[in-house]
């Protein structure tokens, strides 16, 4: 008894430190990160992931449901009570149902615990009997990634980083001018400041919308509770500072206030308590939307995985303590927009904007992978008549409900004529353009025992977590 006490006591002080870690008293816990860039799909992939565990016929490239290690997959309630529960019921009823639909996309952070029984495989696994891995998965927006980089800049050099991108983008115009008139020596004045700030988040969906990744500071665009606050009323300005009370003055203090007050506390509470991170990214978006789309994904990109590299930033540092992610997925969404036989090259160009990525980050501690995947497949394959030659095609619903075959273009073999014209500012692609269709997910009849048809979810699942169920 007393032992017993001792031991349940150390546990919950073990994870109470850790906020998660595992060890001889604890089921083994993989806490999961999933965030996307805009329009990557990332409640549609958390969805059909769990999906795909739960009912596991169409995983045989996740090793440990290929062999039947994995015996049982639950639901259970998330264990941080304050974190809301991605909720899975709906976005599955919303994908399966009989008018099937695109779920509404969550908005702040989320979490849902899957728990796994598995049978460890091999002479020593047969010894023991099953055990219960949890899979802890933490919804958050990309977005709020992306923000880590504004700790290491002042007030003054993202100003002028920000207002030299909206320089070459025409829909910054409005922006531009407001704060043109802005000298150094104006007084604070509220409405104004608040003028400036609605200005600038307009700016920043309209750059979103546009195609473009880096959209800082993430919560002007999902301000959730925040909307309207002092923290989310500044805005980039090209004055210099003029002193006590101007208006600059006030808009340097609320940039350092979401800082400290919105960013830090994000990375302390839920970054750095994951163990791996799929990270989601529309490639085949960028490319549709042109070079300039992509050059922008390429530098979002490096700034991503400055956020696993804590050594250039003292406060990661102080707050992972040593932990780190230690796997790492880009995963190019929406493959079946695509005909198989161009599925490499969408590949081959994400494996290159992560290497790319990886060398300016000067990254290195973890396992990373990049992949090309489609969470849900909405289309099958067919050959389109073409001037006496056949041209690989899909066929999906549109949205009006008419089923359409759709040919997107031909993606290049070789990954550097996507990345030189970007790096180059070319205006359009030297190869053609790349088409993207929106399809809407297809009723279907599913097998009992199968999850939702999807392309290499079952090898983004082994790449991220099939070390841990073995």
């Amino acid at each position: 008894m007393v032992l017993t006490t001792i031991t349940d006591s150390v546990t919950r002080t073990v994870s109470g430190v850790t906020g998660g870690v595992t060890g001889l008293f604890t089921d083994p816990v993989i806490r999961l990160g999933v965030t996307g860039l805009s329009r990557a799909g990332k409640t549609v992939f958390i969805t059909s992931l769990v999906a795909n565990l739960l009912d596991r016929g169409r995983m045989p490239q996740l090793l440990a449901a290929a062999s039947g290690s994995i015996q049982h997959a639950y639901l259970q309630p998330q264990p941080n009570d304050t974190i809301p529960r991605f909720d899975y019921e709906t976005h599955l009823g919303a994908l399966t149902g009989t008018s099937p639909q695109w779920p509404e996309s969550t908005r702040t952070v989320s979490e849902l615990r899957l728990s796994l029984r598995v049978q460890p495989q091999g002479f020593l696994g047969s010894l023991g009997g099953p055990r219960t891995v949890h899979l802890d998965i933490v919804d958050y927006p990309g977005e709020w990634l992306l923000d880590l980089g504004l700790l290491d800049k002042s007030f003054e050099q993202w100003s002028s980083e920000t207002i030299a991108r909206m320089a070459t983008r025409d829909f910054a115009t409005e922006y531009l001018a407001a704060q043109a008139e802005i000298k150094s020596d104006i007084k604070h004045d509220e409405p104004l400041a608040k003028s400036l700030a609605q200005s600038f988040t307009t700016y920043l969906r309209a750059a979103r919308k546009a195609g473009y990744s880096d959209c800082t500071p993430g919560r002007f665009l999902l301000p959730g509770e925040m909307d309207g606050s002092p923290v989310l009323t500044f805005a980039p300005l090209s004055v210099a500072d003029g002193g006590r009370k101007t208006l600059r003055r006030e808009m340097e203090r609320r940039y350092e206030a979401y800082k400290s007050k919105v960013v830090k506390p994000f990375f302390r509470d839920h970054f750095a308590k994951l163990d791996r991170q799929v990270i989601l990214v529309d490639a085949l978006g960028a490319i549709h939307d042109g070079p300039r789309a992509v050059e922008d994904l390429r530098q979002t990109m490096a700034d991503i995985l400055s956020a696993f590299r804590p050594g250039r930033n003292a406060f990661l540092a102080q707050i992972l303590l040593g932990r780190r992610v230690d796997r790492i997925l880009f995963a190019a969404t929406k493959a079946d927009h695509l005909h198989h036989d161009q599925h490499p090259r969408l590949t081959a160009i994400m494996e290159a904007l992560t290497r790319d990525a990886s060398d300016r980050a000067r990254f290195a501690g973890a396992k990373t992978g990049a992949m090309s995947v489609a969470s849900i497949r909405t289309t099958t394959e067919t050959k389109l008549p073409h001037k006496g030659a056949e041209l690989p095609a899909v066929t999906g619903v549109l949205k009006s409900g008419k089923r359409a075959a759709f040919y997107p273009g031909e993606l290049p073999t070789d990954p550097s004529r996507i990345l030189a014209p970007a790096r180059e500012g070319a205006q359009e692609w030297p190869f053609g353009d790349v088409q993207v269709m929106k399809f809407q997910p297809p009723a279907q009849d599913i097998t009992p025992g199968d999850g939702p048809p999807h392309i290499r979810l079952d090898k983004a699942a082994e790449f991220l977590m099939g070390d841990r169920l073995r």
